[in-house]
């Protein structure tokens, strides 16, 4: 389903569950948006289902639980096998995401945590090994996240 697909009901769900999954309920989102809570869990269910919400994830503060070293990998990949090793990537310990990018020579980014310098550089040998060419490294300050801007409804503030 492409955006056209969503009505302006389902792109403000989306804009609540953006904006706070874990402390919104269906009925807190029902009075936001002026539909039934029942509308809202199968509206719910069918972004589920249509593959339009992927999944619920935690924002970890990794620094803040004693993980001071977030890094942010620049890789390339032959573009047949891309999507393979960026799936492998992500059984290397410590990689916690993987970005696949559909232009230049650096398509893929690995977000990595690691506990010291030692185990960065480790992760990186073993990104290199699956086949992935490291060609930049950045160590992460802050991370910060928001609704997309067109889910959000006309006025509001």
């Amino acid at each position: 389903m492409t955006l056209k697909g969503l009505d302006e009901l389902d792109r403000r769900i989306l804009h609540e569950l953006q904006r706070d999954a874990r402390h919104v309920s269906s009925r807190d989102i029902a009075e936001f948006v002026d539909a039934s809570p029942s509308t809202v869990r199968k509206r719910i269910q069918r972004l589920e289902s249509e593959g339009i919400i992927t999944g619920y994830h935690a924002t970890v503060d990794y620094k803040k639980a004693g993980y001071q070293l977030v890094m942010q990998m620049e890789c390339t990949a032959e573009i047949p096998v891309r999507r393979d090793l960026s799936e492998t990537a992500l059984d290397v310990d410590g990689v916690v995401a993987v970005r696949e990018l559909a232009t230049g020579e650096n398509n893929v980014l690995v977000s990595a945590v690691g506990t010291d310098s030692d185990d960065l550089a480790r992760i990186a040998r073993e990104l290199s090994d699956i086949g992935l060419r490291v060609s930049d490294e950045y160590l992460v300050q802050r991370d910060a996240h928001q609704p997309f801007s067109e889910f959000e409804p006309e006025g509001r503030e």
